[in-house]
């Protein structure tokens, strides 16, 4: 959360987005962030006042708070306005004695008094230290000020002694990780009680562009420098290999390097890392090198590569060596799989990699299965006791993480029962049972899922089933599964954030020796959460529905003149050619998809995940072209404008301009967080002219697919063995169908309805939003009620025109779709709704014609209740 790190953090704090700003420090929590650092470094903004509402909102997120805070500034007063409200102990990042003792000490002071620990750079008056003396030297002044005149405790001072690149040609840079080991040995050593930390990364950086020396080097400097006492770095977690793995010739070289060991040990390594690239490249005439290998390795080489190029061959060899074949599934893949998993534990391989391991071990099972039904020796699958039955729940068709879960837990010799989507509590319960599964899986996007995983926990305590319970998707949380889902049922109930934690937890669960003290911690934990989460504070206190409708938008309706749509009646777009499409994608989400964390296009050059990311944008961008040439997919999309006026919170549609008989209407819900500033109580009602201006505005509504023809490839792709790529089709039509969102609405803003005809932005500005109007979605944060839904479709007649349907729980499907409205007010911005209080609840429901308890379970998060 660094304005100066983050484009979407600034944007989000420069628009006093707070809540929004907030849900991206919840997002790293979840996602295994264990300190959350926070800067508001920026010249336009208000850097105090910043820091002091952020950290305080922070301070009331119980599932943010339980790490601890980093207050990271170059400006000591913004330091210090963090410090004013930060609970707990966080850090403070950093102090030197590059100004000299007087103003360490009175900063240093300071953090002591707000009880927080510090990170020190070994950096004094005549700069940073280099060698292992001057780095003990500065650390030991700095340690005697702080413990004896300011009174720090050792343990809350970590110092970073400076990590520099080494291997760059000049001679003074040879002995640079030596200087910081040895420094590390002696600070350990003559100031007890202390922390070191550093940035591992800068180590390697001369071979920048080599990813698999920069492997090396981080293995063997960590390997030497946590011997010598090192506590903690920032370090690329893609970018470490096994020290005791490393190709002995590679580890040889590195350490002459690293250790300085020879006055020639830059040149031998250059001379390495040049003459092999270390797998970078295969010879192009003749089998690659790894072809040489045992068989057993040369299968393990092809599952943890992903490579399926030879694993008939290697199969059908191992099958004719075995006694029997399934034994070739229960040793060499089996073992080449768990390899898979132990890397992929370790961060040493990424889901891309791991999804594409699995298709080799699906191939290699498929080529197995006839000779083992053939000895009528089992199932075609690797006998396993542990089942686990995972279904994305009723009313619900999103599965792309829920099949990444699956491939990953069959990765770890696990088999798994996918149910598909939509799928009944009757039909979860009578599987689990019939199956006999080991533990049952829930997974949902559209927050009307969270209500059908409390109806399917509630069943499954009604039915005394002794089967955990896992939770996941995009709408879940920690906090939710603990508060809302796990009362409804007496065993263990757990959230999983993503695929990557879903082995742990798994096997935590399947082992008869781990479950009984695994579910007594996970069940004191969410005792713990609930607990806070009923004494917790609000934020800042709720305002009257009445008190927030005075407070509502600004919007001088005698000079903005609303902008009459150049075309009438509903339109539809079929045949829309997907190759226009291509250049409206935003990237980034693509990635995120794949647990591959970056900004596009800065993720394809990341230290971390920049080699993975570059290969799966090739495989993204060759399937892309297969989608464009042969047509795999069909666009459709339908859109509509209608006359229309804000009647308080509702919006009024008219069958055309000059008659005012009511076509429908569209209900809409206003923020009654008290704000303050002078800040209004949105609601998206606020951007159509009110009846009582007499002024004729205009709405827009709009729906379009990608999806059409995806599910039935994607089938095809795993009737092959081929998760890897039905996957990646998922998320590419995905792609496909936010891009065609983004391209109507700009033909919407030029042609179509014509108010912003003068328009010429680029698709990084696209996606920045740069325009003016918005496309808000029902169930999204400024108008979460998904009931809203059924009304657009009925005037678009959209599954008539583009074959998108809604299902009981109002999720579209085909799954890759997106539907909305179109507000073209200058002013209109996109908000968080947030929590909405009883009284908005009732008037809610009055307006909308449905009884207050059917409303109470559509919006259940936005309501300000336990």
């Amino acid at each position: 959360t660094n304005v100066t790190g983050s484009a979407r953090f600034k944007k989000l704090i420069m628009n006093e987005q707070m809540e929004a700003a907030l849900d991206i420090a919840r997002q790293q929590v979840q996602s295994g962030a264990q300190i959350i650092d926070v800067n508001m470094d920026e010249a336009m903004l208000d850097s105090e006042a910043a820091m002091t509402e952020f950290i305080n909102l922070i301070s009331s997120e119980p599932d943010i708070s339980r790490v601890p805070v980093m207050i990271d500034s170059s400006k000591w007063s913004v330091i210090e306005a963090g410090l004013k409200c930060l609970q707990g102990k966080g850090v403070v990042n950093s102090i030197s004695l590059k100004e000299g003792e007087g103003p360490f000490l009175e900063q240093a002071r300071t953090i002591l008094k707000y009880g927080a620990a510090v990170i020190v750079m070994a950096f004094d008056e005549q700069g940073q230290a280099e060698t292992a003396d001057e780095k003990l030297h500065i650390c030991s002044r700095a340690y005697q000020l702080l413990t004896e005149q300011v009174g720090f405790l050792p343990q809350d001072i970590i110092f970073d002694p400076n990590v520099f690149a080494i291997a760059t040609g000049i001679e003074e840079h040879n002995d640079y990780a030596v200087a910081f080991i040895e420094a590390t040995r002696r600070i350990k050593q003559e100031l007890p009680g202390v922390m070191i930390s550093g940035g591992v990364s800068n180590v390697s950086f001369s071979f920048r562009g080599n990813n698999p020396v920069r492997e090396a080097i981080h293995s063997v400097f960590l390997y030497h420098a946590i011997r010598a006492g090192m506590d903690m770095g920032i370090v690329n977690a893609g970018q470490l290999s096994i020290y005791e793995q490393l190709d002995p010739e590679l580890k040889k070289r590195v350490e002459d390097v690293v250790l300085n060991r020879r006055a020639d040990a830059t040149d031998r390594l250059l001379e390495l890392a040049e003459s092999t690239r270390f797998d970078s490249q295969e010879a192009s005439d003749g089998p690659p090198e790894w072809r040489q290998l045992p068989l057993g390795e040369r299968i393990s080489h092809s599952l943890v590569r992903g490579i399926t190029e030879f694993i008939d061959i290697d199969i059908e060899q191992a099958r004719l060596a075995a006694d029997h074949p399934l034994e070739v599934i229960e040793g060499p893949l089996m073992a080449g799989m768990q390899h898979v998993g132990d890397l992929f534990g370790e961060g040493q391989m990424f889901l891309p990699q791991v999804v594409k391991s699995a298709r080799v071990m699906k191939q290699a099972v498929a080529i197995l299965t006839p000779y083992i039904e053939a000895r009528k020796a089992g199932s075609s699958v690797v006998q396993s006791t542990r089942k686990v039955l995972l279904a994305t729940v009723k009313g619900d068709v999103h599965d792309i993480g829920k099949n990444i879960v699956g491939v990953i837990l069959r990765c770890n010799n696990i088999e798994v029962i996918d149910l598909g989507v939509m799928v009944t509590a009757e039909t979860i319960i009578e599987r689990a049972k019939s199956e006999s599964v080991d533990i049952i899986g829930l997974s949902g996007l559209i927050t009307p899922s969270l209500d059908e995983m409390c109806h399917v926990a509630s069943e499954m305590n009604r039915l005394k089933m002794d089967l955990p319970l896992l939770i996941g998707g995009a709408t879940t949380s920690r906090v939710h599964t603990a508060v809302k889902i796990a009362p409804h049922y007496a065993l263990e109930t757990i959230w999983v954030k993503n695929a990557s934690q879903a082995v742990g937890v798994a096997q935590s669960l399947l082992s008869a020796q781990d479950r009984p003290g695994y579910a007594k911690k996970m069940a004191s934990e969410y005792q713990q959460v609930r607990e806070r989460y009923k004494k917790r504070d609000r934020r800042s206190p709720m305002v009257s529905l009445k008190q927030a409708r005075r407070n509502a938008a600004p919007v001088n309706w005698q000079t903005e003149r609303p902008c009459p749509p150049r075309v009438t009646g509903i339109q539809t777009l079929g045949d829309i050619d997907l190759s226009t499409l291509v250049n409206y994608i935003d990237w980034t989400p693509f990635f995120r998809t794949w647990e591959l964390t970056g900004r596009y296009p800065d993720i394809l050059t990341d230290e971390v995940v920049g080699t993975q990311a570059c290969e799966l944008f090739d495989d993204a961008k060759a399937m892309l072209r297969s989608i464009i040439d042969e047509s795999w997919l069909e666009a459709k999309a339908v859109f509509g404008f209608w006359p229309a006026q804000a009647s308080g919170d509702d919006v009024i549609l008219y069958q055309d301009e000059g008659c005012r008989e009511e076509l429908d209407r569209l209900h809409f819900l206003r923020q009654q967080k008290s704000k303050n500033n002078g800040k209004p109580n949105f609601c998206l009602a606020d951007y159509i002219a009110p009846e009582s201006t007499g002024l004729t505005d205009y709405i827009g509504g709009f729906c379009v697919t990608t999806g059409l023809g995806c599910e039935e490839r994607a089938r095809a792709f795993e009737a092959e063995h081929d998760d890897y790529s039905s996957i990646l089709l998922k998320a590419l039509a995905d792609r496909l169908a936010e891009a065609l969102a983004e391209y109507l609405h700009q033909q919407i803003r030029l042609r179509y309805w014509g108010y912003q005809p003068d328009e010429t932005l680029d698709n990084a500005r696209l996606i920045r939003e740069a325009y003016s109007g918005i496309r808000p979605a029902p169930g999204y944060p400024a108008c979460p009620d998904h009931t809203e839904k059924d009304t657009l479709f009925s005037l678009l007649d959209a599954t008539e025109h583009t074959g998108v349907s809604l299902t009981e729980s109002f999720a579209m499907w085909p799954a890759s779709s997106v539907s909305g409205y179109y507000l073209a007010h200058p002013d209109s911005q996109y908000f968080v709704l947030g929590k909405i209080a009883d009284d908005q609840v009732k008037d809610y429901a009055q307006r909308k014609g449905m009884t207050e308890k059917v409303i109470r379970r559509w919006l259940a998060p936005n309501i300000d209740s336990d």
